[in-house]
């Protein structure tokens, strides 16, 4: 009950408040009754929201959504569950996807440990992506960071066996407390066979602002590590 507790204390985002586009609300208006989940929902049932029948990768704060389209697009036969709480990147998603025509996303517009509680169903996710969270840089606030101990053993309990956390950042030192948190978890293991970063995966698209860091000359992390 502790361990759950902290869990629901965690608060790895703010709700940042601005006007939207009219495609991102045409797309909130439309998308949501189409791709949208609801938490009161309960337990999702994958079989029957997805025409498709591949994996399953559940994605935490997606943002604006152009690289979790971008997976869905190049992987047809895979389907993917999308959390983001900034409606903004929601609508735009929404709007993106039905251009786009991709029929293998859905979304979430909640909370990310609410979803793992109530709608994520025990040892069923193939991968879960964390792209890019905020670090909360400032040391006094390195307590709100979403990537901490209890936090990877609720994620332990939904993803398979075998299954794939994947994390990104270009923040180093929160990089180097992933790196520290996954290393000492008796739940998972380097999916490289030692403790460090992994290359950035193909199916990981190159996102515009990683493009401009990368011609900054800032670093990008990448962690992929295994449930055991």
């Amino acid at each position: 009950m502790a361990e759950q507790d902290n869990l629901r204390r965690i608060k790895s985002f703010v709700i940042r408040a601005g006007r939207m586009t009219e495609a991102q609300r045409e797309g909130l208006d439309i998308g949501l009754s189409r791709f949208g989940l609801d938490v009161a929902d309960g337990v999702l049932d994958w079989d029957q929201t997805f025409s498709e029948q591949g994996a399953k990768v559940f994605e935490i704060g997606f943002g604006m959504g152009q690289s979790l389209l971008a997976q869905a697009q190049a992987e047809p036969d895979f389907r993917f569950v999308g959390v983001e709480v900034h409606r903004p990147g929601v609508g735009k998603l929404l709007h993106d996807s039905l251009e786009a025509r991709v029929e293998n996303i859905r979304v979430f517009c909640h909370d990310a440990v609410e979803v793992l509680e109530q709608c994520i169903g025990a040892e069923s996710l193939d991968r879960v992506q964390i792209f890019f969270p905020d670090p909360w840089h400032k040391k006094r606030h390195h307590k709100r960071r979403l990537i901490q101990h209890d936090f990877m053993s609720l994620l332990a309990t939904k993803l398979k066996a075998g299954g794939i956390v994947h994390l990104a950042t270009d923040w180093e030192n929160y990089a180097e407390h992933m790196l520290e948190v996954l290393s000492q978890h008796p739940s998972f293991r380097n999916s490289l066979g030692e403790d460090g970063f992994a290359p950035r995966p193909e199916f990981r698209p190159l996102t515009k602002f990683e493009r401009r860091g990368e011609r900054l000359g800032h670093g990008v992390w990448d962690l992929l590590y295994e449930r055991v």
